[in-house]
């Protein structure tokens, strides 16, 4: 006798490729993009499992009803907006696709960095203009530089390849897997990366530990001043830190795919006041949270996504 098919409830709109992959591993999807996150408690009893993207956060509360279920899956990188100790004290297995768009945001970073080092936003915007600076948009090399890279998971990996071709020396700090830093890449502690980068990139998760981990101690511990990128959580940068760095000079230029608060109709005076400066300010390159947005990550995330269903489904 065949296997009831595992019921999969999916709240989020996904990229259409999931459905025969899902189909596949003979898993049964019950499409609710539309759903409201008040409706989804009541929705999840009787479904083995749930895919979402970030459409709300997974609590104790939303589970009360779902005895059933046996894994939440996000499509995206990042699992922050799911509570995992409450899927942890009732046997429910978290799953992320971090994999998927590991490629999207190292290239995305790249493109950042070299935007940001030589000078390419803010000259496009003045030639656009009709002013034609050339020597004021004299930028620098990326070679002989010293990159720091903090947090080697996916996402710093991914960077730390695509910067192989440019002749940089690349420090690696990861609080959490220090044995992922490999040659030719080199491990360092978060000291011997302020001591020595000229180049700073954030790839590390938004969790308690993290909060502002970028705040005033931290950037004016750097020896010199940085060209400073993140593309990992807005959460993990103080953002009025990075503004007065960014006022003294310690920090030459930043390229921001995050902000601390990303609903930007809803800035506090504070924020607003943080946001104008950056929105502002000529050494700063703004985007809105797309560095693993690619038509290649989005099936990429379904086709990791799958695989890891598959694999857990095997072990029930």
């Amino acid at each position: 006798m065949a296997s009831p098919a595992t019921q999969i409830l999916i709240i989020d709109e996904i990229h259409p490729s999931i459905f025969p992959l899902l189909e596949r591993i003979g898993a049964e999807a019950d499409y609710r993009p539309d759903i409201k996150p008040a409706d989804v408690r009541e929705a999840l009893a009787g479904f083995d499992g749930l895919i979402l993207r970030s459409k709300m956060h997974i609590t104790a509360g939303n589970l009360e009803l779902a005895g059933q279920l046996k894994f939440v899956a996000r499509a995206g990188a990042g699992v922050d907006n799911i509570d995992a100790q409450a899927l942890q004290e009732r046997g429910i297995a978290l799953l992320g696709a971090n994999e998927g768009n590991r490629q999207a945001v190292g290239e995305f970073t790249l493109g950042l960095l070299l935007s940001l080092v030589r000078n390419i936003s803010r000259s496009d915007k003045q030639v656009r203009e009709k002013v034609w600076l050339r020597e004021e948009n004299r930028g620098e090399e990326v070679s002989g530089k010293t990159v720091g890279i903090i947090g080697y998971g996916n996402m710093g990996q991914s960077f730390a390849r695509v910067l192989g071709g440019f002749g940089c020396r690349i420090l690696a700090y990861d609080r959490f897997a220090p044995d992922n830093v490999c040659a030719p890449v080199q491990r360092a502690s978060l000291e011997d990366i302020q001591a020595e980068a000229d180049i700073v990139s954030l790839h590390i998760p938004y969790i308690p530990e993290n909060l502002s981990l970028a705040d005033v101690s931290f950037f004016s511990g750097f020896r010199k001043p940085i060209w400073f990128l993140n593309t990992s959580r807005g959460d993990v940068v103080d953002q009025a830190a990075l503004v007065e760095h960014l006022k003294s000079g310690k920090i030459k230029g930043a390229a921001l795919d995050v902000l601390e608060n990303e609903k930007l109709q809803t800035l506090t005076a504070s924020q607003q006041e943080n946001f104008s400066y950056l929105a502002a300010a000529a050494n700063v390159i703004l985007s809105p949270h797309i560095a693993g947005w690619t038509h290649e990550s989005y099936i990429k995330i379904n086709e990791v996504l799958v695989e890891k269903i598959k694999a857990l489904v095997a072990g029930f």
